[in-house]
């Protein structure tokens, strides 16, 4: 059991990104003192909207100058933190050399983090963002399942430097994680891995992926149809809230699959019919896979084949009761999440009408 004083400051990595920016807000409105470390603390542009939130909530915000991949440049920020917050890791699907674009930055920054954490007095906890991407790679990884349905125990061992980069990435970076924890015993290791994150971010120009995926639904490029990829997806403000009550709840351990929904893309871009449908081409009806074989490699070189086969009309179903159970999460309807993530597009000119 970790108690952490909330007197403290709280370290969070890559504050200024979508996952991060919701964590640190809800942290300013507890009143707790972040140390947030960047690559230019000078940068008003970059910071604007973390200021924007520190200016109106009740806690504070100290900026850090600190690059994920220099050794050691987490220190200062570090320095009498209880608690820290390791969110930082690119999301990148289309990449030239996955091993220097994702593997070395999750795998490397996450050793930084933690061997500073070492070497920093005050840390009692460390709280790792990874996904359920460390705990499997394809969809149809869950006919290998015990019980059809992918929970904590498991481990991602479907994906490969050239099959699912990404998750593999995180599939090292979490496992880098717990061997760095499993050698010393002063501080305790809580891992977060959500499903596919949705929602609106504090910035509204954001670059995940999921920003993408979702505007696809609303600018034209899905009007044929979307196919029905399944997912697991979570709220970025509930993401938030799993985040800082794995910090904070003194009982709380291990691995939690964050994820509200059990769903695919097809369903998701359902959700936006019944109120932006007229003035947009939000997808009517579901691609067929074979349509997906022929023509998906042709539109985008990510969408192999092999990505196809194994993950399109093949559903995906994560255990989220442990979440549930341990941290006492409650998450919001996937509808909410989608009409408010679209409306903040269309608020900030990122999708507009064409009806």
């Amino acid at each position: 059991m970790t108690t952490i004083e909330r007197s403290a400051p709280v370290m969070v990595t890559g504050a200024t990104g979508y996952v991060a920016g919701l964590l640190v807000k809800k942290l300013l409105e507890e009143g707790l003192t972040v140390h947030a470390p960047v690559r230019d603390p000078n940068n008003p542009e970059k910071l604007k909207y973390l200021n924007e939130i520190a200016s109106v909530t009740p806690g504070e915000i100290k900026y850090f100058k600190a690059d994920l991949l220099n050794d050691g440049s987490y220190a200062e920020a570090m320095a009498g933190c209880e608690l820290v917050f390791h969110t930082a890791s690119p999301f990148k699907i289309d990449v030239k050399d996955p091993q220097k674009e994702l593997v070395d930055p999750a795998r490397l920054g996450t050793r930084n983090v933690l061997e500073t954490a070492n070497q920093t007095p005050s840390v009692k906890r460390v709280v790792l963002t990874s996904s359920c991407a460390a705990i499997y790679g394809d969809n149809i990884d869950l006919k290998e399942t015990p019980n059809n349905v992918f929970t904590e125990e498991m481990w991602n061992t479907s994906s490969s430097l050239e099959h699912g980069a990404y998750s593999y990435s995180k599939t090292v970076a979490e496992k880098e994680a717990w061997k760095i924890n499993e050698a010393q015993s002063r501080w305790d290791l809580v891992v977060i891995n959500p499903s596919l994150v949705i929602g609106p971010g504090i910035n509204p120009h954001g670059t995940s992926e999921t920003f993408s995926m979702i505007r696809q639904m609303g600018d034209g490029t899905l009007k044929a149809g979307a196919p029905r990829w399944g997912f697991g997806i979570v709220d970025v403000r509930d993401l938030a809230e799993a985040h800082y009550k794995a910090g904070f709840i003194p009982e709380a351990q291990g691995r939690h699959i964050i994820s509200g929904h059990n769903t695919d893309l097809f369903a998701m871009s359902q959700t936006l019919l019944d109120k932006y449908g007229k003035d947009y081409p939000i997808p009517r009806k579901a691609l067929p896979k074979w349509l997906m074989w022929l023509i998906g490699p042709i539109v985008d070189k990510t969408m192999t084949r092999k990505v196809i086969t194994r993950n399109i009309d093949v559903p995906w179903k994560g255990d989220n009761s442990k979440g549930i159970r341990e941290l006492g999460m409650r998450y919001r309807p996937l509808a909410e999440s989608m009409n408010d993530f679209f409306q903040q597009m269309i608020d900030n000119g990122l999708v507009k009408k064409t009806g």
